[in-house]
């Protein structure tokens, strides 16, 4: 491959066109269509990163990423083109002197996943097109296959099924009787699921941990061998009859349906693949699921594949965009890692997407209507592909490693990037689900991460960040910089990172705060969390001199004093954390302590 643009020239930034940038925490927003089109772990929004393209280029530029995820570097170099107002407003907001027009950029993404995202989003078909298409597939696959979806509301009239909550079978240890664990820890007005067993037919109380989970012997059409599975039963039913919606317990004549659905072949292109499984793996909820489609009740697994049928008789991007569509609802809707919470003060539970960044079954999975959740992402995605399409920028994304970029030397303006955080998220292993469908994989072993499955250390997740960060210096023009964002609880991973862009011959030159205005799944529920993305901007001059080392506490209390003269999200314990990072790695000086050891300082001041 080789690269060049019209812009051989290009004069370094000054302090004055970039400083806003890294010494405020700047907003990035968890929405619109471009954010919403497709699920992706540690995404950020492409109109945050277009800030920072448009302050370090100018038009006609070359963006780089190596670790593109979904695209979103690739998107917003397109965005600088033809600025939204709101993007123009934040610009202007900030005080960002920018000359705005269209840039270019070459992705990498080892990801078969990531790769192919990235490419139909960057390059969409005419919306039009594809929204015709989509809606034929759609109609196509209703005449063959709506009524698995059928059910008679309370009054006895026909409707169709919103989502079936389906739950575990459990054994009593006290009675021994077989029940649900609906049964035993759900009730309705008000909503809740209790944390602990008690059996609807004596009233026994346990934890979960002491009772039997039930299991069965099936025979498996697709592997043609038989399956031990956890025994599973529908629990409740939610259905729409016109526009009432309503809600009831199983019926025969639902019983009655799965029978019927269970005698229907399965489409040929249902993959019969093994599941690799590697650090997500458990025992327990993930017992008897071995291959691809035990993630799927039959009646969605079939429903699915059939659209995915009639998406393959197109060609072409519009045939990548009519996947690109299937798949964004796939992994996070259509499987059983689909869930049902329950939020305070709702009468009912509430009905939710998979959790992010891990494959968690739960012992009471949701069985969605696939044909309403389709149609509903169909508006998302064809926004999306409106705002993008006719835009006159290239963006170039290819699946492959970061530690072997096909461009030649100095050919790049700049760079934007997002490196996997240590061991926070195996992408390949979450991504597996999607790309089984595809037929194409990522390659493990080039990897960049920390996993016991992969046998890869901190060591390794170092050696293989060095030398795709070499690979940023080498492509980097003299005077282009790189923007890179971090997120880590662990100070080990910090120094794994700072250690790596030394050795590849980069930087640090500023340091500053990406505020992620809804925080990753992860970044919610992992102990230790950081709320706040630390943001480092890399440059090719000779790295200074270490500052003398200081006392870890010292430089922790002038932090908290400084922050209590600025806003409140500045004074939380994981802004505080983020700002503590930035300050020792522009010291150039290694990070001390891990998250959880700094909050428990903070808690105790």
């Amino acid at each position: 491959m080789t690269h060049t643009n019209g812009s051989k020239h290009r004069k370094k930034p000054g302090k004055s066109e970039v400083s806003v940038l890294y010494e405020r925490a700047l907003p990035a927003k968890r929405t619109g269509p471009l954010y919403g089109a497709f699920p992706y772990p540690t995404k950020i929004s492409p109109e945050a990163i277009a800030l920072y393209i448009a302050s370090h280029t100018r038009p006609g530029d070359t963006v780089f990423d190596g670790f593109a995820g979904s695209g979103t570097t690739g998107l917003a170099a397109l965005l600088c083109e033809n600025p939204s107002d709101e993007l123009q407003a934040e610009a202007d907001r900030l005080g960002l002197n920018v000359e705005w027009g269209a840039r270019n950029a070459v992705l990498y993404e080892l990801g078969a996943l990531g790769s192919f995202v990235g490419r139909a989003l960057t390059n969409p078909p005419d919306p039009k097109s594809f929204r015709k298409a989509a809606d034929r597939i759609l109609r196509h696959a209703q005449r063959e296959t709506s009524w698995m979806y059928e059910a008679v509301d309370p009054d006895g009239k026909n409707g169709a099924i919103r989502h079936a909550v389906w739950s575990d079978l459990l054994r009593c240890p006290a009675c021994r009787r077989e029940v649900t664990l609906w049964g035993a820890c759900v009730s309705i007005n008000p909503a809740r699921i209790s944390s602990e067993f008690q059996c609807p037919c004596c009233s026994h109380e346990a934890g979960f941990d002491e009772v039997e989970r039930l299991t069965e012997t099936v025979d498996d059409d697709v592997t043609g061998a038989k399956t031990e599975r956890r025994m599973r039963k529908l629990a409740r039913i939610y259905g729409v009859t016109g526009k009432t919606r309503w809600s009831r317990s199983p019926t025969n004549a639902d019983a009655a349906l799965l029978d019927r659905v269970a005698q229907e072949p399965l489409p040929d292109c249902v993959p019969n693949v093994l599941i690799p499984w590697g650090d997500l793996y458990r025992r327990g909820y993930h017992q008897g699921i071995t291959h691809l489609h035990h993630f799927y009740t039959r009646r969605n697994l079939i429903v699915f594949a059939r659209l995915w049928e009639l998406a393959g008789e197109y060609e072409g991007a519009l045939r990548d965009a009519l996947r690109f569509w299937l798949l964004s609802y796939n992994a996070s809707h259509a499987t059983v890692m689909t869930r049902v919470v329950a939020k305070s003060g709702q009468k009912d539970l509430v009905v939710t997407s998979a959790q992010p960044g891990v494959l968690y079954v739960s012992g009471l999975p949701v069985e969605k209507n696939l044909f309403a959740g389709l149609q509903r992402k169909l508006k998302t995605i064809a926004e999306a592909f409106s705002v993008i399409h006719g835009r006159t920028g290239k963006v170039e994304v290819c699946q492959g490693s970061s530690c072997a970029v096909d461009l030649p030397d100095s050919s790049i303006d700049y760079v934007f990037t997002d490196p996997p955080f240590g061991g926070n998220i195996p992408y390949a292993e979450i991504s597996f689900i999607n790309e089984a469908w595809l037929g194409e994989y990522t390659d493990r072993a080039e990897e960049i991460i920390v996993s016991n499955s992969q046998q890869k250390t901190i060591a390794e997740y170092q050696e293989l960040l060095t030398t795709a960060l070499s690979e940023v210096r080498r492509i980097l023009k003299p005077e282009g910089q790189a923007t890179l964002v971090f997120h880590s609880a662990s100070a080990e991973v910090w120094n794994a990172l700072q250690a790596s862009y030394t050795d590849a011959g980069l930087n640090i030159e500023r340091a500053g705060v990406l505020d992620k205005t809804q925080g990753s799944f992860k970044q919610v529920t992992t102990s230790g969390a950081v709320r706040g993305d630390p943001v480092l901007l890399l440059g090719k001059d000779p790295s200074a001199e270490k500052s003398a080392p200081e006392c870890v506490w010292t430089v922790a209390e002038q932090l908290s004093q400084a922050a209590l003269s600025l806003d409140p999200s500045e004074q939380t314990p994981q802004r505080l954390y983020s700002r503590f990072v930035s300050h020792f790695l522009t010291s150039h000086q290694t990070v001390p302590l891990d998250a959880h050891d700094f909050y428990r300082w903070h808690d105790a001041q």
